[in-house]
């Protein structure tokens, strides 16, 4: 349901567009680059098919987001003025992260969301040139969703695996997801997460001892929290 505030303000205008349920964090996955509808259904795992049909439909409708035609379906591309959302969303990520307490995020666990994040902004650079295969292995976690690879090629493409891939680890995280979100999240780091012993890092020394480097952080992570 559109939203009216039925006032000429700029910022009321703005929130009639913006602040329906699910688009802010439709923008999110947009402005950090997913484009094919089952990307976008992987960065919002709980927003069910259909109104991710919708939303994508409002922001279209709104001069947001154009669909392109591309071999085998369609991409959602933000046009200029979805560009110009991004400061917004950037915006809106900071104040979240300095000021909404942790405790509350760290309940709302997600692991295949978390590892759709880390796939993303993995960075490939600090890992040796030829095929890493990195398992997680969360252990408070169903068996269903307790394992995942991350599969990183020479060319430097990431890929996210939910079953076994068949090739040799070369790096095996075991710990449970709430360690691990922290970790992404900025509030913990890999370095003391193991001397606790909540998580243990086993395989390839080289990459192992840059996992911290390597690891596909929050872009928020940074920032610092300014509540505990």
């Amino acid at each position: 349901m559109q939203v009216d505030y039925k006032q000429f303000c700029p910022v009321a205008m703005a929130a009639e567009v913006l602040c329906t349920r699910w688009t802010m964090v439709l923008l999110r996955e947009l402005v950090a680059g997913s484009t094919r509808f089952n990307d976008l259904r992987r960065g919002v795992p709980r927003m069910s098919p259909a109104l991710l049909s919708q939303r994508l439909k409002d922001l279209e409708a709104a001069g947001i987001v154009e669909r392109k035609p591309v071999s085998g379906g369609h991409e959602y591309a933000l046009t200029e003025a979805g560009r110009d959302l991004r400061a917004v969303v950037e915006a809106i990520g900071v104040w979240g992260q300095r000021w909404v307490e942790s405790e509350p995020s760290l309940e709302k666990l997600d692991p295949s969301l978390l590892m759709w994040d880390m796939r993303r902004n993995l960075k490939p650079d600090p890992l040796p040139e030829r095929r890493c295969v990195i398992q997680f292995h969360f252990t408070d976690r169903p068996a269903a969703e307790s394992r995942w690879w991350l599969i990183v090629d020479p060319d430097a493409t990431v890929d996210l695996c939910s079953v076994d891939p068949g090739f040799e680890l070369d790096l095996l995280v075991t710990g449970h997801l709430r360690t691990m979100t922290a970790i992404w999240m900025g509030l913990d780091t890999v370095a003391d997460a193991t001397e606790r012993a909540d998580l243990s890092v086993d395989g390839d020394p080289d990459i192992a001892s840059g996992m911290q480097d390597w690891l596909g952080l929050s872009p928020f992570a940074p920032e610092p929290k300014r509540v505990s």
